[in-house]
């Protein structure tokens, strides 16, 4: 492959993958601050709090792609380390997630467009209901749209970075807070969690690297690899950015329907043009977020379709079946149906979705890292053993700080009910080898 042609393919490659975590931009600072009770003091030192975090597990998966360079992350390295059956943890978990960011996109999307025309706010569930049927649909039509994605990322990027530098000029609107003020190590502990929504779609390089199939083994390391570090440099900069800009501009809450970001990006340029394409952008980030998982989603369900002896799969054979664009249209649906009524329960407010976010791939998280963990031990590689350690004990805190709530814990027993019924099915099948494999495989 040519020197331009592979830089190409890495570029499209890269900003489509990080359009899930670029995404959540738009909802994680806002959820975060809310925690805070608009306490900007304390906003950046959570955010910063939140992207070291996730710099951690970023190692875990830079280490997965590694050792599994044909794909696979967190299943392949569970059922390496513990056993097959293992794998149905982060499955299962991975499957709950690709759901709520299907809903959580589609609503933050609807919210987006209400923020800059606030005459749409009645309209609010319908909006973002539609918004799912609409994404759900066009997926129907295959992968053709995933350099929509990598566009739809480099221009949020881009624009988020104009309003960065025209806020630095412009006038509070509210009480400016100092950037590391006098923040309660307590209040930043508790509002972490929500802010933890920024690193979901970390996983993803390490699965999507399966479809690389023009590259060889070491390719696939570099693009994997190149794109977690790339991913957070973005995600990390433009995050802590817009919290800076926030406790800059003295932003503690948003408006009526509005959103922080929104809000944020409002002060900093007015209501011309910039503030409509930044609004923009933002819903279509969105919008590629949410149809990302709808893909992947539907491809996790036809893998475990046709993952079986005698090609009888674990889930029926219609999760199987593609239409010509080979898209896997029982697994859209599915994911369909699941989102719809996460969006009408939450009356399509991807605040309260929020809430209810990030546990599920914290589960695929402390699965990957402590899998990570034993293998590097097994292997004597102990600055790699430390490291991961490190990533299971602040995953492990992560999930315990959400126990205090209520919602985080309704998700993590629907991945553990769709875990359960997945290793029920495993098990029934006679334990078919390979399940631990099937997020390497391209269908997936």
């Amino acid at each position: 492959m040519r020197p331009n042609g592979r830089f190409l393919l890495f570029a499209a490659f890269a900003f489509t993958v990080m359009a899930d975590p670029v995404s959540s931009i738009a909802y994680a600072i806002e959820a975060a601050l809310a925690a805070l009770d608009g306490d900007l003091a304390s906003l950046v030192p959570t955010m910063t709090l939140v992207v070291g975090t996730i710099a951690i597990v970023a190692v875990t998966y830079h280490d997965l792609i590694r050792r599994f360079p044909g794909g696979g992350g967190g299943p392949e390295a569970l059922g390496a380390a513990f056993g097959e059956g293992w794998a149905f943890v982060p499955l299962g978990a991975l499957l709950v997630d690709f759901t709520l960011t299907i809903a959580v996109s589609c609503a933050a999307a609807a919210s987006a467009f209400i923020a800059y025309a606030p005459g749409l706010a009645d309209g609010r569930v319908p909006i973002a209901a539609g918004l799912a049927l609409v994404v759900g649909a066009a997926c129907l039509f295959g992968h053709r749209g995933r350099l929509v994605f990598a566009g739809a990322t480099i221009g949020f990027v881009g624009l988020t970075a104009f309003v960065l530098v025209r806020g630095l000029g412009a006038e509070p609107v509210g009480d400016a807070a100092p950037i590391a003020g006098d923040a309660s190590l307590l209040a930043v502990l508790l509002a972490m969690p929500l802010g933890m929504a920024l690193a979901t779609g970390l996983e993803a390089p390490s699965n999507a690297i399966a479809e690389l199939g023009e590259l060889d083994e070491r390719g696939k390391r570099f693009f994997g690899q190149a794109t977690i570090w790339l991913m957070l440099a973005i995600v990390g900069t433009l995050t802590l950015g817009m919290a800076v800009l926030a406790a800059r501009l003295g932003i503690g809450s948003a408006g009526e329907h509005s959103t922080l970001l929104a809000d944020v990006a409002r002060a900093a340029t007015g209501e011309g043009a910039s503030f409509a394409a930044f609004q923009a952008a933002s819903a279509l980030l969105l919008l590629a977020a949410a149809a990302s998982s709808y893909i992947a989603g539907s491809g996790l369900l036809e893998a475990l379709a046709r993952h079986g002896r005698d090609g009888a799969g674990l889930l029926p054979a219609r999760f199987g079946s593609t239409n010509r664009f080979f898209v896997p249209p029982w697994g859209v649906a599915a994911l369909v149906v699941a989102a719809l009524a996460i969006v009408l329960v939450s009356r399509g407010r991807d605040q309260e979705i929020v809430q209810f976010y990030a546990v599920a791939v914290f589960t695929s998280f402390l699965g990957a890292t402590l899998a990570a963990a034993v293998l590097s031990w097994r292997d004597r590689e102990h600055v790699r053993f430390a490291l991961n350690t490190l990533g299971v004990v602040l995953v492990a805190l992560v999930l315990v700080l959400n126990f205090r709530r209520l919602d985080p814990i309704v998700s993590l027993l629907a991945a553990a009910f769709v875990s359960g019924g997945f290793w029920a099915l495993w098990v029934r099948k006679g334990r078919p080898a390979g399940v631990a494999s099937v997020l390497g495989r391209p269908e997936a």
